[in-house]
């Protein structure tokens, strides 16, 4: 199961890296700038939908923001372990 503050890291950082504003990706996803907050926050979840529209925005395929997601995943759980 995703973790919703994770989704929101990783979608935050991407962002960041581009350097585009929440405001920028947000109109670019075709969601409210609230919304994005939100998820960047881990207070919601992105629907697939969602998710698909933010991994567009960001000029990324879906499977390969999953994949960042997952990744951050095993990384925190490795360092829980650790």
């Amino acid at each position: 199961m995703l973790d919703a503050e994770i989704v929101g890291y990783v979608i935050q950082h991407l962002r960041e890296q581009k350097r585009l504003s929440q405001e920028v990706l947000s109109s670019f996803a075709g969601i409210g700038r609230t919304h994005l907050s939100a998820i960047e926050r881990g207070q919601r979840k992105p629907t697939l939908e969602t998710f698909f529209r933010i991994s567009e925005a960001l000029d990324m395929k879906a499977s390969d923001l999953m994949a960042q997601v997952e990744a951050e995943m095993e990384s925190r759980e490795k360092n829980k372990r650790s």
